[in-house]
């Protein structure tokens, strides 16, 4: 076999490929053998017809075109490695010469990763926001702690704001009750607009046994965004009563003896917080300034895949487990069709280019990654699939997925190398050091949202 490469872009080439037809008897053996299991002449028995007489009977067009198939694939990948360059998807082949007994001669055009030049990282700056946990923010911290652990007790008075009232709900469009417009005993706390907007005005100094009717724009069901008649029934009122912030709630509510120390401990978790924040925002902030230092051509092929598995997962994965769909998630977000073409093509860019540029930053750098980190890496992310570290691992394995989860913690691992030689500074001025054991993994997370597109999905959960 002779083959011969042809650059026609930065991200794509054509591959000429000769093969000498002695070297297709084994893909031709292997045509006659299944031709041979699949039909039946008469006075032949099944798997021991003649190859003349399968010839004569099917055409000996069949058996090559058979055999053309089962052999492209080897001698196409012979020629890829011979050529030392690496594919990106599959290749559009074109037979441009079969001779029966002589020659088959092919072209494969497929598009390939760039060349990149990594330039010098050292000097990329960036600056993030710092690390401060205000008294504010350990009140509200508490406060919230506080909230899970109120009592309700039964009042007869009208109800007021913070009060959770249990209701009975009818709605109608057009004068009639919808066939899901009706519910009864739903527990509703006033001002926290779960439910239909204008139910908090209508039950607000209503005692139990009052009703009111309002008017309001259903959020789901039959009648989606249609304006209904509800008719809005109390039928008991209960006050909320928050424990006495004390050192008796400290020893109710978590493992501390006193309030001060729970305060502090809220201090603490508040910082480790906030500066996980810090940290991912460096790393996306560097990874902008690297972008910007490097020039990568994108396949276009490559790019068209990307923005439409990026639409496929948003639409029938993150939007169909939230039961929204395309049109109303657009509608959430205030845009429209053109502009959120744009806005996946531009994140499709980004993470094309990040993948890239980290990739040859590994093979530059020659990280690796242990059997530890790959570990942790994948108890991570079987924690946010919901599954168990066994269970994500078998189909992880049985989905052939290890190498992908490899190239993310080496992905992660090389933006860690460019966040250490960059300069962080806070908005204080501060120089921050991102030196941590969690780093790497911090920044494979940080890598997976650009370069697997999860913003989209955390966009509409928020």
């Amino acid at each position: 076999m002779k083959s011969a490469v042809e650059t026609l872009n930065p991200t794509r080439v054509r591959l000429t490929v000769e093969v000498p037809f002695e070297e297709l008897k084994a893909s031709l053996d292997a045509a006659y053998k299944k031709i041979n299991q699949q039909v039946t002449v008469k006075g032949f028995r099944k798997g021991k017809i003649p190859a003349r007489v399968i010839d004569q009977r099917f055409g000996r067009g069949a058996v090559l075109e058979e055999a053309v198939n089962d052999a492209l694939p080897k001698f196409y990948t012979e020629a890829v490695n011979e050529a030392e360059i690496n594919p990106l998807g599959q290749p559009e082949v074109d037979i441009t010469e079969l001779k029966d007994g002589e020659t088959l001669n092919f072209t494969a055009e497929v598009d390939v990763r760039p060349t990149i030049e990594i330039p010098d990282y050292s000097g990329i700056e960036v600056t993030v926001d710092a690390v401060e946990v205000t008294d504010e923010d350990i009140e509200k911290s508490v406060e919230q702690l506080r909230e899970r652990f109120a009592s309700t007790n039964p009042v007869e008075r009208a109800a007021a704001e913070g009060d959770v009232v249990t209701i009975d709900l009818e709605a109608k469009v057009d004068g009639e009750v919808l066939p899901d417009g009706v519910a009864n005993g739903v527990s509703y706390t006033i001002g926290s607009g779960e439910l239909l907007d204008g139910i908090d005005e209508a039950v607000t100094g209503l005692e139990a046994g009052g009703e009111a009717t309002f008017t309001s724009q259903l959020k789901g069901g039959s009648a989606e965004g249609k304006d209904a008649e509800v008719t809005v029934k109390v039928t008991a009122v209960a006050a909320r009563e928050l424990p006495e912030l004390d050192d008796d709630f400290a020893q109710m509510a978590s493992e501390f003896d006193t309030l001060e120390e729970l305060k502090a401990d809220s201090r603490k978790r508040l910082e480790n917080m906030k500066q996980y924040d810090q940290a991912t925002q460096a790393q996306e902030r560097v990874l902008e300034k690297l972008l910007e230092l490097v020039e990568v051509p994108v396949p276009e092929k490559l790019l068209e895949d990307e923005v439409n598995t990026r639409k496929h997962n948003l639409e029938h994965h993150q939007l169909g487990q939230m039961g929204l769909t395309i049109d109303k998630y657009l509608e959430i977000q205030g845009k429209t069709a053109e502009e959120f073409d744009a806005e996946t093509k531009e994140q499709a860019v980004k993470g094309i280019k990040t993948q890239f540029v980290l990739d040859e930053l590994v093979n530059r750098e020659k990280l690796n990654v242990n059997q530890e980190e790959l570990t942790e890496h994948l108890m991570r992310r079987a924690a946010s699939s919901g599954m168990s570290p066994d269970q994500f691992a078998q189909a992880v394995v049985e989905g052939g997925q290890v190498p992908m989860l490899v190239g993310e913690v080496a992905r992660g691992k090389a933006l860690a190398v460019v966040v250490e030689a960059a300069t962080v500074t806070d908005t204080n001025g501060e120089v921050v050091d991102l030196e941590d054991e969690d780093e790497t993994e911090a920044a494979a997370e940080t890598v997976e949202t650009v370069v697997e597109g999860d913003e989209a999905a955390e966009k509409s959960e928020a």
